[in-house]
């Protein structure tokens, strides 16, 4: 697939999964429910390199990255999103987002020696404000109290776990790991960690009787793991960390337009004009617009 492909892909995928989301909540613990599905997602990716005989021989030190993979994107991004989620509401969680593409680019830089691209900063940029101007009215329902300061930090702390592990992605899949291998084995490393964590905490596990837990954990693992995580590594190979971040810019957008039918969200002239901001940054952030774009130094 292209890249267009694969980024439209991600963003369809995660601007739904919010709704299989909320069917997760209250079941059982979070940290176990996020431990089954990546149970069931390394399942599925295990059973096709069995099927397609693709090598799952790897060397240790790409296992050692893997499972930094598994612990700071798959285990300690979402379980401490869960947790955010308790305090503050999701329109701060979408504004914030947006940084895990500035922390790539810095990564990126320090880590992985590559260049900050010009075009990325100032479409993250645009797209910071145009999440501004969509959740404008939401914004007036917060009040700075000691629940908020705590629901930005674990948020923050969050989004950077997650700007780690794609940065350790991009390092492992551009030395020639191939994603499906990568992912099944990040996930199940993640998987270990979460049901140990959830055992060692005394987390409150009930295994849910629930029908709608089940459809929603089928849904999360196969479409919001398998599918929607391997286009975004592919992504992370193909353009880099800081490009494919604006996926999560981009995927509210999605959102938005489900709850529209599902939960009656109401367009306003400003909400409009935050997704056009929003769309324009994601153009400036792929090079679709020349002049945004950073010039290679001519030498002398």
């Amino acid at each position: 697939m292209n890249n267009p492909t694969l980024f439209a892909l991600c963003c369809l995928i995660w601007g739904s999964t919010w709704i299989a989301i909320t069917y997760q909540i209250g079941h059982t613990s979070e940290t176990f429910a996020i431990g089954l599905r990546y149970l069931l997602a390394s399942m599925c990716l295990g059973a096709y390199c069995l099927i397609m005989r693709l090598p799952l021989k790897l060397p240790m030190h790409i296992h050692v990255k893997m499972a930094a993979v598994g612990v700071f994107l798959y285990s300690l991004n979402y379980t401490l999103l869960y947790m955010a989620q308790a305090h503050i509401i999701s329109a701060l969680l979408a504004l914030m987002s947006s940084c895990i593409i500035y922390i790539n680019v810095v990564l990126r830089r320090w880590w992985l020696k590559e260049p900050i691209r010009k075009e990325v900063v100032i479409g993250a940029t645009f797209g910071l404000t145009g999440i501004i101007c969509l959740f404008v009215p939401e914004f007036s329902k917060v009040s700075m109290d000691a629940a908020l300061a705590i629901g930005l930090s674990i948020a923050f702390v969050s989004f950077l776990c997650a700007s780690i592990g794609n940065v350790i992605s991009e390092r492992i899949l551009t030395s020639g790991t191939p994603v499906i291998q990568m992912n099944f084995y990040a996930m199940g490393y993640a998987m270990v960690l979460l049901f140990a964590t959830s055992w060692l905490t005394n987390d409150q596990v009930v295994i849910p009787t629930s029908s709608e837990f089940y459809i929603s954990l089928l849904y999360l693992a196969v479409f919001g793991s398998v599918f929607a995580f391997g286009a975004y590594m592919k992504l992370l190979k193909q353009m880099g960390a800081d490009k494919a971040a604006y996926v999560v810019l981009v995927y509210p957008l999605v959102a938005l337009v489900i709850s529209t039918f599902f939960e009656g969200y109401r367009w306003s002239l400003l909400s409009v004009v935050g997704v056009v901001v929003v769309l324009v940054g994601n153009a400036i952030a792929m090079g679709k617009i020349p002049r945004f774009m950073r010039r290679p130094s001519v030498p002398n």
